[in-house]
């Protein structure tokens, strides 16, 4: 009788690095922005500078979460052409316990704080994509347990998210700020470790050197022909190839095609990751009593990733099987416009909590549950579905290009909500975005968003 399937002895040293290194990041980022406004920007609680230390303290969160979603480009780099994915995920993890140490020991020095989070920006970025694709580097293809392996790897990021944002909290609250950030820098210290132990049971790719037709030496090659007056047979990137192999250009354009279905995803991250920021300072003003309980601020976005664990089998299990069953097409482009739909709901539960809180009420917690219930049903459909697309529509050779720009959607979406916190905080043409009118002009971005992204898919079918 042949044996079932078993996993590889590499994968349990994987899973179990990612839910100590997703503790130590979620659990550092669970009281980021409201340890930036207390220590750092309006110790004192004035009531007149709440609105600029909100502000300054969003746009220091948002512009770390963009170089954590822009590093991923760099990291995969450096490991598919120069380093290989063990050595950069070890190197980088011991920048990453660097910048938790600095977190920890300096956390009453604003730049030497700041250093730190530079530093984890570096290490968590980094290791990103090349983690994740070490789970799939440790199976032969068409492997039967490869989808339980990466299943389980999911199941440890949400894991390790939900019990660091309700320990954490309670570290800052009760015990202080060098053991609320010091925690996380000894789980990093452990995921190190632990992926270090597992060294020698690794299946390691060997990097593949510098690949010189890759997707920005084409797009450059071309774009400059293409101002010099010259024109391709079809598209202008036809003019890269008499330098460049064809099936490499025809690649590159199918990357481009699917960068019309990103273009508008941006605008989608800029709300959905102000949950950790502020939603959190939102929380601070609300009756946090509930369920016979009551919460910190902090803890509540860890509903978040109870929520993600719930909603995907359900989606999956459940709700698209009836629908399709009941003859309604649930394709991709349906998929995130009603995620997109969902998200302006999210924002207007949020709407509406703030207008309450400007009218000097505390309404109960449990709305912005509500909320968070609402927003995470819209970000399983729309990053579950994007890197679906993303992966199934992009060239054999092109999968891991297309797999970074999707990361990339989250970074200009962080990016985008730094720029106009910046702004509100140095008083410039956003600075009258204040209390529900911050909220407002989210939910109208969105709404412009959505209808752009119908648009984009109505001259897609027409070029079909």
């Amino acid at each position: 009788m042949a044996s079932s399937p078993r996993f590889p002895r590499s994968i349990w040293f994987i899973v179990g690095n990612e839910a100590a290194e997703r503790f130590s990041f979620y659990g550092m980022k669970a009281v980021l922005t409201t340890y930036l406004v207390s220590r750092f920007f309006n110790p004192g609680r004035d009531p007149n500078l709440d609105a600029q230390a909100a502000a300054r303290a969003n746009d220091i969160t948002h512009t770390f979460n963009t170089l954590v979603y822009f590093l991923p480009l760099l990291g995969a780099v450096a490991a598919d052409w120069w380093y290989g994915k063990y050595r950069v995920i070890l190197y980088l993890s011991l920048v990453y316990c660097a910048g938790n140490a600095c977190l920890a020991f300096f956390n009453h020095d604003l730049n030497a704080f700041l250093f730190g989070l530079l530093l984890i920006a570096i290490g968590a970025g980094g290791i990103k994509p090349c983690v994740s694709a070490n789970v799939g580097d440790q199976f032969e293809p068409g492997h039967p347990m490869l989808s339980k392996a990466y299943a389980w790897f999911y199941f440890s990021i949400n894991v390790g998210a939900f019990a660091s944002q309700m320990i954490t909290p309670l570290l800052m609250r009760h015990v202080s700020p060098a053991m609320a950030f010091g925690v996380p820098g000894v789980l990093m210290a452990l995921a190190t470790l632990v992926f270090f132990l597992g060294r020698r049971s690794y299946v390691q790719v060997p990097p593949a050197g510098v690949n010189r037709e890759n997707f920005v030496s084409i797009s450059w090659y071309a774009a400059g022909r293409f101002l010099r007056g010259e024109r391709g047979a079809g598209s202008w990137l036809d003019t890269a190839k008499p330098r460049f192999t064809a099936e490499r250009v025809d690649a590159v354009k199918a990357v481009w095609g699917i960068l019309a279905f990103f273009a508008v995803i941006p605008v989608f991250w800029a709300l959905n990751d102000q949950n950790s920021s502020e939603w959190v300072l939102q929380a601070q003003k609300m009756d946090l009593h509930w369920l016979g309980h009551t919460w910190l601020a902090e803890q509540v976005q860890s509903v978040n990733a109870i929520l993600v664990l719930v909603y995907i089998p359900l989606f999956s299990l459940v709700v698209f099987p009836f629908l399709e069953k009941a003859g309604l097409r649930v394709g991709p482009w349906q998929k995130i416009t009603v995620g997109f739909l969902l998200t302006i709901a999210a924002f207007g539960v949020i709407y509406g909590i703030q207008l309450q809180i400007d009218r000097g009420l505390a309404p109960s917690i449990g709305w912005q549950v509500l909320a968070y219930c609402i927003l995470t049903a819209a970000e399983v459909l729309i990053f579950q579905t994007g890197l679906e697309y993303a992966y199934t529509q992009a060239p054999e050779s092109m999968k891991s290009t297309i797999m970074s720009f999707w990361l990339l959607t989250i970074a200009a979406g962080n990016y985008l909500v730094s720029l106009i916190n910046g702004n509100i905080a140095a008083g410039g043409v956003f600075s009258h975005l204040s209390g529900a009118n911050y909220y407002l002009f989210f939910i109208c971005l969105m709404a412009v968003a959505t209808l752009a992204f119908w648009g984009i898919k109505r001259k897609n079918v027409a070029k079909n």
